[in-house]
């Protein structure tokens, strides 16, 4: 099969989650600067859950060069990585909303997550697709950032109920290790052909 209809279908969903999560920020009743002081910690959620997306979405793009076809494994990893991403939305507003308190925050964390593991065993099978001259595995090596972000993960969820603070210090430093694209595999694409 064609990967790109799943890029292409991917791309859309992407575009959906970031809409949902715009429209959730609703603007404040007064005109007032004050006014917008109430709504800056929605408004900071958005931002952190935007640059997660794009990250998500660049990734997938920069990934997905690697691969030639896709199977039906491929597809529905492709479909869990998209089903944990739309939970995104949910977790972003209820934190925002709510003002970083310890139980948002915490599944905050846990929407993150999710969409790491997800991205894990699509990595996993498409390098089991493609067979031991995976192009991705070769593009991965290690995967040191892939294996430090889960654990960063887990342990913002957990501190979040001691201070919320430094759970969004670690939701934003995984953040910050994913802003730029995996050079990796951006050195991989200009270097390997598809398989």
């Amino acid at each position: 099969m064609d990967r790109d209809r799943l890029t292409a279908f991917t791309d859309g969903v992407l575009a959906v989650i970031i809409a949902i999560m715009v429209l959730e920020m609703k603007a404040p009743h007064g005109a007032t600067l004050h006014d917008l002081v109430e709504i800056l910690p929605v408004f900071v959620s958005y931002v952190l859950s935007f640059i997660y997306v794009g990250i998500y979405w660049n990734n997938h793009h920069h990934f997905f060069h690697l691969v030639g076809a896709v199977n039906g494994a491929i597809l529905w990893a492709n479909m869990h990585l998209l089903f944990w991403l739309s939970m995104v939305p949910f977790a972003t507003a209820w934190m925002g909303e709510n003002h970083f308190a310890p139980v948002p925050t915490a599944l905050y964390g846990l929407s993150l997550l999710m969409p790491a593991i997800a991205w894990y065993i699509m990595q996993t099978v498409i390098m089991r697709q493609q067979g031991d001259h995976s192009a991705l595995r070769h593009a991965l090596g290690r995967d040191i950032k892939g294996k430090i972000s889960p654990v960063l993960y887990l342990a913002g969820a957990g501190l979040a109920f001691v201070n919320t603070w430094i759970a969004g210090l670690l939701y934003f430093a995984v953040a910050l290790m994913w802003l730029i694209p995996d050079r990796r595999v951006e050195k991989s694409v200009t270097h390997t052909p598809a398989t």
